[in-house]
């Protein structure tokens, strides 16, 4: 089994943390892992996107090929269409709904979403709002992997949350609950009800 991740969004909203994340949670798996981190990492509010491939087998490239991708998870709507040629055409896209405004050219948001919603299979949320109601406004980033949660396939909920608590438990204990109360409300937005 494998999975093929693209992780995208703007510098400063937590993409590197998910991977990280995820990283942990496939190593203690066992898994496979490679990762790839392709745009500007370091500039606040410049692109961000890195490849990661998770799996059972040996991977021989860190980078996802045009069409490959089984999984875009995107901290922001216009960066998920940005990677939209190396989505798989079965393949998903988990992202914010709220635009992050950061150029002066910045796509119409009912256009952005007009585009977004003509996909076979698109999840969406405004996780920014979902983080302020679970007391964590900077938790957006975990909220959106809760959603992308039921759709790795390869890693499970259980073995993301205890991932969440490894990352952060330097950062103590309040800090892992206020991580994982935003992960549980990403993953409940996405359960059938």
């Amino acid at each position: 089994m494998k999975k093929d991740i693209i992780l995208c969004g703007v510098g400063g909203q937590g993409i590197l943390s998910i991977a990280t994340i995820i990283g942990e949670a496939a190593t203690k798996a066992g898994l496979h892992l490679k990762q790839a981190e392709v745009h500007g990492m370091s500039q606040r509010g410049g692109d961000v996107q890195s490849n990661l491939r998770l799996s059972t087998d040996q991977i021989w490239s860190d980078l996802i090929p045009q069409a490959g991708a089984d999984l875009i998870i995107s901290m922001e709507p216009m960066e998920s269409l940005r990677y939209l040629a190396y989505l798989s055409p079965k393949g998903t896209i988990v992202t914010s709904s709220k635009p992050f405004v950061n150029i002066p050219n910045y796509p119409d948001e009912a256009a952005l979403n007009s585009e977004l919603d003509a996909l076979p299979s698109v999840k969406k949320l405004d996780i920014e709002t979902v983080a302020h109601e679970c007391g964590n406004v900077r938790g957006a980033n975990m909220v959106l992997l809760g959603m992308a949660a039921p759709y790795l396939e390869i890693l499970s909920v259980d073995q993301l949350r205890s991932a969440i608590a490894t990352v952060f438990a330097r950062k103590g204990e309040d800090i892992v609950n206020a991580n994982l109360k935003a992960f549980d409300a990403g993953v409940a937005a996405v359960q059938p009800q």
